[in-house]
């Protein structure tokens, strides 16, 4: 795929959004994006026209009017993927474009599989599905503490569906981006999300940064592959 595709990662309230946002910036003057290229920033779920109409049945309590099942949740989120890979981010990515994505496959994986606890079998084969194959080339997981993320939520007022699952819920989903990390140590990163948002800010670049360069050094040395 000739763009680049670089996804946030984490738990309700570790700053994702703040820091994506910081992160489009720094990348649209850091030089590395190439000439007559985009820089699209998008998010899971909501990305699409669908998407937005499915992210309000589930974050929003008073949506549907009765109680959301955990399988039903699970395969709204591979809808809202299938859509957001085949009518965005291939096409942004054939064409040579980089993106920056809010969330993708892993948080299905830590929600839906260690918060839910549904069968991580089942979760990988709707990935599988809805993505076709397009997997993030570079996974930055923010990690705050749970205590900490709760802290933030209650400064914002009213929590949407997912952020008011706390408590044992949010460890388990916090196990679960461990793992990933751990799974796949080549294209995950950890980024501590504690400290000052600029400070973040500055441990996210430092990462793209230094993986920019390894595939820059790739390219000029095929012969010679560098892990990750």
């Amino acid at each position: 795929m000739p763009g680049r595709f670089i996804v946030l990662e984490g738990g309700d309230g570790c700053g994702k959004t703040t820091q994506i946002q910081y992160l489009q910036h720094w990348l649209r003057q850091s030089g590395w994006l190439p000439p007559g290229r985009s820089l699209w920033l998008t998010k899971e779920p909501g990305g699409t026209e669908l998407g937005r109409t499915l992210r309000s049945l589930l974050l929003d309590p008073q949506a549907l009017g009765e109680a959301l099942a955990d399988q039903g949740e699970l395969f709204l989120y591979g809808a809202d993927r299938a859509q957001h890979v085949q009518t965005l981010l291939r096409p942004w990515l054939e064409q040579g474009d980089w993106v920056l994505c809010d969330r993708y496959v892993g948080s299905t994986v830590a929600y839906q599989g260690y918060g839910r606890g549904l069968d991580l079998g089942l979760i990988q084969q709707i990935n599988d599905l809805a993505t076709g194959g397009l997997e993030a080339d570079l996974t930055l997981w923010l990690d705050v503490e749970v205590s900490q993320c709760w802290q933030r939520l209650q400064g914002r007022g009213q929590a949407d569906r997912m952020e008011a699952a706390q408590g044992d819920f949010a460890h388990r989903v916090r196990r679960g981006f461990l793992d990933l990390a751990a799974q796949y140590p080549d294209s995950w990163v950890r980024i501590d999300g504690e400290g000052r948002e600029a400070i973040v800010a500055q441990r996210i670049q430092q990462v793209v940064q230094r993986w920019l360069e390894s595939k820059a050094r790739l390219q000029s040395h095929p012969d010679n592959p560098e892990p990750g």
